[in-house]
C-alpha cells in the first residue's frame, strides 16, 4: 500500500512538472483576418499581431495555406523572425489577388532549437482562418 502511494505521488509530481514547464503557446490575432486592398494593383494585405508567452522559444515562422493545407505564395518582411519572451510583433502579409480567394489559413509555428539539451518539448502552431 505504501509503495503504491509513493509511486502515485511521484508520477503526479513529474507530470505536473513536465506540463507546467512547456504547456504554453504563443498567441496570434485576429482570429478571422480579412484581406484589404493596397495601393498596388492586384496586391492585398492583412496585418497579424503575435504575442510570445513561451520562455523557451524565440523564433517563429509564418505561412499561408489553402483548405488542403498546401502552401500559398505570400510576401512578408521576414518569414522566420525573432520574438522575445513577452514580446509583441505586428506582421504585414501580402498576397496576389489571384491567390486571395484560395487562402484559407495564416499560421505561425514555433521554431525549435536544434542540437541542444534544453530543446523545448512542445512545438506550437497557431492558425487564423480567413472568412
Amino acid at each position: 500500500m505504501y509503495r503504491s502511494i509513493v509511486l502515485f505521488v511521484l508520477l503526479c509530481g513529474c507530470s505536473a512538472l513536465i506540463l507546467s514547464k512547456n504547456a504554453v503557446a504563443h498567441d496570434m490575432t485576429p482570429t478571422y483576418p480579412k484581406w484589404k486592398i493596397t495601393q498596388h494593383d492586384g496586391i492585398y494585405k492583412t496585418t497579424m499581431e503575435m504575442f510570445n508567452s513561451r520562455t523557451d522559444v524565440n523564433w517563429y515562422e509564418i505561412g499561408v495555406f489553402d483548405d488542403d493545407w498546401k502552401p500559398i505564395r505570400f510576401v512578408t518582411s521576414y518569414r522566420v523572425f525573432k520574438l522575445e519572451y513577452l514580446g509583441v510583433a505586428k506582421i504585414d502579409v501580402y498576397i496576389n489577388a489571384r491567390d486571395k480567394d484560395r487562402a484559407e489559413y495564416i499560421c505561425s509555428k514555433s521554431k525549435l532549437k536544434g542540437g541542444s539539451n534544453d530543446k523545448p518539448m512542445v512545438e506550437s502552431r497557431i492558425c487564423s482562418r480567413f472568412k
